[in-house]
């Protein structure tokens, strides 16, 4: 279900696996609720990830902690990296997603033209076999659904994602992979690379993550 990463002070990092839910439901724990199980005290999450992703959580250990992280996320303050693969040839390769996101039909939504309050995110890609590209992507805001809707709207949408695409795979392949903030004056940077899905252990592409996308934070991002 999911993995401690690090034990700090006021707060842990867990990797959540994919296709568990982040809040219990019928009956069945979600990933906070098997932590705290586990752990024996009150967890507070900050911020959460869909039930098909899988990758990187950070969750508070007391509702001060709590709150310094919230409005760090508010502020834009934790700067996240995702890993996602898809089929077939997307209209640019790498660059930035960018509008308004609105609500579609079935839990769905859309990607508008409009720039109101814009869904932004930029993205690099590379192929990692015939027809299959994994992508590293920074969002920089943080929208429902917000990565799964960028890669949708320029013809790509995420293997195995049963919402937004139908290319049917062993799973959804969009992984949290990479946190960096400061806490409390303190420079934190985590990375879980994905340990299911058959096209996340390619060799390509673990090459590629292990290779040129070690260091994310450090990579030359495309401009507007």
């Amino acid at each position: 279900m999911y993995q401690l990463l690090s034990d700090q002070t006021d707060f842990i990092i867990i990797s959540k696996s994919a296709n568990v839910h982040f809040h219990s439901q019928d009956g069945t724990a979600g990933v906070i609720a098997q932590a705290e199980a586990d752990l024996g005290y009150k967890l507070y999450p900050v911020h959460r990830l869909d039930t098909p992703t899988s990758g990187l959580l950070i969750v508070a250990k007391s509702p001060q902690a709590a709150n310094v992280f919230t409005q760090m996320f508010t502020q834009h303050q934790v700067q996240k990296y995702y890993l996602a693969i898809a089929c077939g040839k997307p209209k640019k390769k790498q660059g930035w997603i960018i509008g308004d996101m609105a609500k579609s039909r079935r839990s769905m939504y859309k990607l508008l033209r409009t720039t109101d309050n814009p869904a932004v995110t930029q993205f690099f890609s590379q192929s990692i076999a015939q027809g299959i590209r994994l992508y590293l992507l920074k969002p920089l805001s943080g929208k429902t659904h917000q990565l799964r809707v960028a890669l949708a709207s320029i013809g790509v949408p995420i293997l195995g994602d049963q919402l937004y695409g139908n290319e049917l795979s062993d799973r959804c392949y969009l992984h949290a992979y990479s946190l960096h903030f400061s806490y409390l004056d303190k420079s934190y940077v985590f990375q879980h690379v994905p340990s299911f899905g058959v096209h996340f252990l390619l060799p390509q592409c673990q090459q590629l993550i292990g290779n040129q996308w070690q260091s994310p934070s450090d990579l030359s991002w495309p401009s507007k």
